[in-house]
Parts: structure tokens; sequence; C-alpha cells
């Protein structure tokens, strides 16, 4: 199993939409895949179940499982074999396992968390992490809240701020970097670069997310960070266009 922790330059570039991009190209690229958000903010109560947008598109994206095994979705996938019949009869993965800890306000998540009393904590973290891992995914992406520094409790001058990035480098997990293309992305995308390498990381690579659609010189922008980030571009994903799947299962080829 290989599993990668998805992260971005800020909030709002488009972690999610990647995440569930790469799940949905391993799938067709015959590999279950299953994407893990531990922590979401901005939640509705629908059906007695609070639910995050963003949790929600991941649990639509993951594999299906049945008899504790993770396996691909069919639909429209040409590349389903002939002894693969009965994958139809498998299960969504509980929202509550790709979700554990939802949280109401649509606020940083350490102050949600205070005001609701909730503990965010590396054991609550990994809990979760540990039930899809007995899936048995062939992919497992665990996506991120807002940017790499982000507090889960922030300490005073006894106790230290702690932050999810401490989360990943406790658990050496592999980085693959969101960058959201827009006006800054070149600083946002080498300082936090830096910020993961610095903590002993590998970034296995980075997707170029065109979030505006109308980033003056693009192009130029893309070719830049092409030549100050030494790890690979995965993919380049275009503004409220279906990615290109061959460009897709290029990226999953890189991280399998």
């Amino acid at each position: 199993m290989k599993q990668y922790f998805i992260t971005g330059t800020d909030t709002e570039v488009g972690k999610t939409y990647v995440t569930c991009q790469l799940l949905q190209a391993a799938q067709k690229s015959s590999l279950s895949a299953i994407g893990y958000k531990p922590i979401a903010a901005g939640c509705e109560q629908v059906n007695g179940e609070w639910v995050n947008e963003d949790a929600l598109n991941i649990q639509k994206a993951c594999s299906k499982i049945r008899a504790n095994k993770a396996i691909r979705i069919t639909d429209n996938n040409e590349l389903k074999s002939a002894n693969e019949n009965n994958e139809e009869s498998g299960q969504t993965l509980p929202l509550h396992q790709i979700n554990p800890i939802a949280l109401k306000p649509a606020i940083a998540p350490h102050i949600a968390a205070l005001e609701e009393g909730v503990a965010l904590t590396f054991d609550g973290i990994t809990r979760g992490l540990d039930e899809l891992h007995a899936y048995k995914p062939d992919l497992l992406l665990m996506e991120g809240a807002g940017g790499w520094r982000l507090p889960l409790t922030v300490g005073d001058e006894y106790t230290p701020t702690y932050y999810l990035s401490d989360v990943v480098k406790t658990l050496k997990m592999d980085v693959i970097l969101v960058v959201g293309m827009r006006l800054g992305c070149l600083n946002h995308a080498l300082l936090t670069a830096e910020a993961i390498r610095a903590d002993g990381l590998t970034i296995k690579g980075w997707v170029a997310n065109d979030i505006t659609g109308n980033m003056t010189r693009y192009q130029e922008n893309l070719h830049s960070l092409k030549a100050m980030l030494p790890e690979p571009l995965l993919a380049e994903i275009p503004y409220q266009v279906a990615p290109n799947d061959e460009a897709l299962f290029a990226a999953i080829k890189q991280i399998s």
C-alpha cells in the first residue's frame, strides 16, 4: 500500500478536488483507492449526521468496499476484467470513517474544536487512519485542512503549539503539494515546499491547479515553478474542465 498526505499552498486551492481526481484515476488504473480527511470544519447536519461537503466528495470518489477489502468502482470503467463480476455489491465507505472529526463552524479547526470541546490529537487522527488501513487499499490519500502549518492546539509559554504537520512528520508520510495557481503562488509554493523539506519529509510531487481560469501570465508562472521546485510536476488541473485522463494516469504511475 502507498499512502500520501495531500497539502496545499493555502486554503481554498483545490486539495479536495485534486484528491478526488487522483482517487478516481487510481481506480481507472485498476487500483483500489481510499481518501481520508481526518479534520473538517464547516459541517451541516444531514439525516442526523454532521456532513462536510469536501468529505462527502471524497466519499463519492473512494473505492467501494466488500468483505473488509477495498475494491475499485466499476461504473464506466473499461479496465474491469472478466473475473470481477461481483464488485457491484460493494458498499460505500461510511462518511464517519473518511471524516471522523467533523466540526460545525466554518472557521479555523483548532478554534472550532475548542468551542465544541473536541480534542485534536495524534491518537484520534491515527486511529482513523488505522481503520482505513484494514481495508488494504492500494492507495490511501490523507488530505489536510488549510495549509501545511495547520495548528491543532495553540500552546502557551509552557505548552508548545501542535500542528497537523507534526502528525505527518511522526508518520513519515510522503507529501503531495497542491499549488493553487494564482497571484502569489510562487512565494506560497516555495515556502511550503521549504517547510516540508525542513521537517525531514519527501515531496513526492506537486500538482498545478488552475483555480481562477484568468491568472495573468499563467504559463510563465508555471514555467517558473518547474524551474524552482526540484520535485516533479505530477499533473496540471485546468479550470472547470475535466483534466486529461492520460495526464492523471501518468501521475498515478509516479505515486503507485
